[in-house]
Order: C-alpha cells, then structure tokens, then sequence
C-alpha cells in the first residue's frame, strides 16, 4: 500500500509516521517543511501544488487553530484550501481512498467559525468523490506539541477530570492520544468498503487498539 500524508509535521501526523515506518507503509509526505522521519518527502506550496505521485490512499493531519494561525483568513486558508488542493491533488494521482482528521463538533451551519469551516471542508470533500471518505472527527488531542498552545496545555492536564465527564451520550467529546488516533488512521487506511464514513472518539478509540 502506497501512502500520501499532508500534515506530517503536527501532532497526529508524526506519530503516523512512526507507525507507517514501524508497519513498512510506503509513505510519501506533502508538506510546507520536512518531517525529518519519511524515505520520501515533498515539499510543497499548497497554494501551487506539483502533480504527486501515484498512491492508493491518501491521509489528511493538516490543521492549526487561529490563534496559530493569526486569523481567520490564514486559518481557512490551511484547514480549508490546503486541505482541498491536497485532496484534489491526490484524486488526480489516483488516489481512491481519502482519509482527513477534522473534529468534533464540525459542522457547515455552526456559529464558531473553527467548527463551520471543519464542516464546511467534511462536504467539500464528500463532494469530490473518492471511492471511501473516511472523516475522523476526534475530541481533545493528547500529547506533546511543538508549538506550545496553553489553554490546550490546561485541557490535557485536566483530561481525567474531564473523561469522568464525557461518559455515556457524550462520549463523542472524549479525549484520545494522538499515537490512538493515528493507529486508528492506520487502520482505516487498510478498509475497502466503498462509502462515506464518520468516526468519532469511542470508535477510534477501539480502532486505534486493534492490532495492524
């Protein structure tokens, strides 16, 4: 299985390398910088992007926040237009199969501009028909950033208070480590069923324990 990832240099998609290197995935990352840990690296404007190399599945980390970002026009710019230049740039390569972590709460119609443009980019994506869609909407992120973000830094210290709170009709809003999330990723990647599919916390937390 040959791999196309955008957003190697975040959280969930760094420890997607480390798995796909430790599972022998061939992997080609696509992104704005070096990840340093994959055999093979494009790296790209977004904006202009070249024509990728053949693959069969293509997965999606790119994400910031706009604080980040510095506001909302460069937030979109990356959580929206990158994200879709990577994803038509990937079905012109042949790609059949596209994978994207979003979040929770995403939603075309929600008030909060970060949720909206996460909805927004899930109907895009449906919209340019890849054979599966796979759209992974986690809840808070465990692990270590490079780039520090405080209020994110306070939620994950107080993720086990939290996850006595997120049980039963809100465990979709439960918090998942960004190594589960990208073994769910990996997993996935591996599913034929045609369609478009939704997975939130309690389901990757399961499919993140599975063994590859």
């Amino acid at each position: 299985m040959n791999v196309l990832l955008a957003g190697g240099t975040g959280l969930v998609g760094r420890a997607f390398i480390t798995l796909a290197n430790e599972h022998a995935i061939g992997l080609t990352t696509v992104g704005r910088r070096v990840t340093g840990s994959a055999s093979n690296e494009l790296i790209v404007d977004f904006t202009a992007l070249p024509a990728l190399p053949a693959a069969e599945v293509a997965v999606c980390t790119l994400g910031t926040t706009i604080a980040d970002a510095g506001s909302k026009a460069a937030f979109r710019a990356i959580d929206f237009d990158a994200v879709l230049a990577f994803a038509s740039a990937a079905k012109e390569a042949g790609v059949r199969h596209f994978l994207i972590v979003t979040a929770i709460g995403a939603d075309a119609r929600a008030s909060a501009f970060y949720a909206r443009i996460k909805g927004a980019v899930e109907i895009e994506l449906a919209d340019l028909g890849f054979a599966r869609l796979d759209i992974l909407q986690p809840g808070l992120l465990l692990g270590e950033r490079k780039v520090r973000r405080p209020v994110e830094q306070l939620l994950q210290r107080l993720a086990p208070a939290i996850a006595l709170l997120t049980r039963g009709p809100w465990d979709r809003y439960a918090s998942i480590s960004a190594t589960r999330l990208a073994s769910a990723l990996l997993t996935l990647c591996h599913e034929k069923s045609p369609g478009v599919f939704y997975h939130q916390s309690p389901e990757l937390q399961h499919l993140g324990n599975k063994d590859l």
